[in-house]
């Protein structure tokens, strides 16, 4: 069922955007060689904590996971990208580091991500995470009144194709508002034309997230971390966004 938003309740995800957005910044600034991922969990902790903020992770128990999260930050490292469990690493040189983060404020959700590498870059690593930060873009550009849903995963799809990286299907991105998953799912791989109408006051979270190598995922022990089957590195970038009866809008975008 669509729960479609209004201008004011928008505004409101927009607010929980903007403290989403600051977050991240400061947390890709923790994140330097020789940084704990503890560290930057419990930063998170912090910051949401000062904020008033509640995390949509902590307590989340999902189907595919192994008990219930208990953090509020998923963290995932090289050939990780997906659900990444915050645990004892300390982050090296050239490690391709990706954060992802979902909470309510004033019971109003925004979901985002980015990835990020940490010290010395690896051109490969840079044109991975550049896939998908131009995926996400195309994505957002493609979410238009009177659309469809399969303009959005098309758009990502198409900028995947281009770059060469396989497409995994099984998670993508998802409506959000009152809740972090409402319907619909969004696919990264789509059929433009299909699917559902893009309607003002929609609100999506778009999440493009490719392995170099392969569309296959396995799961650690853990039962939460998501890793490419081949051992390929993985980037994701996502945003929250409105449609409007114009442009869409994003509302988690980063300040700097």
């Amino acid at each position: 069922m669509l729960e479609l938003k209004t201008s004011q309740e928008i505004e409101s995800m927009r607010t929980t955007g903007a403290f989403i957005a600051e977050l991240l910044d400061d947390l890709q600034s923790r994140a330097l060689v020789g940084v704990n991922l503890l560290d930057l969990e419990h930063r998170a902790r912090h910051l949401i904590e000062d904020r008033g903020a509640v995390s949509c992770y902590w307590d989340y128990a999902p189907s595919f996971g192994r008990g219930p999260f208990r953090n509020v930050i998923c963290l995932s490292v090289n050939d990780a990208v997906l659900h990444g469990l915050p645990h004892d690493y300390d982050l090296r040189d050239g490690d391709l580091l990706s954060m992802d983060i979902a909470v309510s404020v004033d019971g109003w959700v925004a979901d985002s991500a980015r990835s990020l590498i940490v010290g010395t870059p690896r051109a490969e690593d840079q044109r991975l995470i550049e896939a998908t930060e131009r995926a996400l873009a195309a994505g957002i550009d493609a979410a238009r009144p009177g659309g469809r849903l399969g303009d959005i995963s098309a758009a990502i799809g198409a900028v995947a194709a281009d770059y060469g990286y396989p497409v995994n299907t099984e998670f993508g991105g998802h409506g959000l508002g009152r809740t972090m998953h409402e319907d619909p799912h969004v696919s990264n791989q789509g059929r433009a034309g299909r699917g559902l109408v893009l309607r003002p006051g929609l609100t999506l979270a778009l999440e493009p997230w490719f392995a170099r190598g392969t569309d296959k995922i396995v799961y650690d022990p853990d039962g939460w971390t998501i890793r490419s089957a081949d051992g390929s590195r993985t980037a994701h970038s996502e945003h929250t966004i409105a449609i409007t009866d114009g442009d869409p809008l994003v509302l988690t975008r980063r300040s700097v």
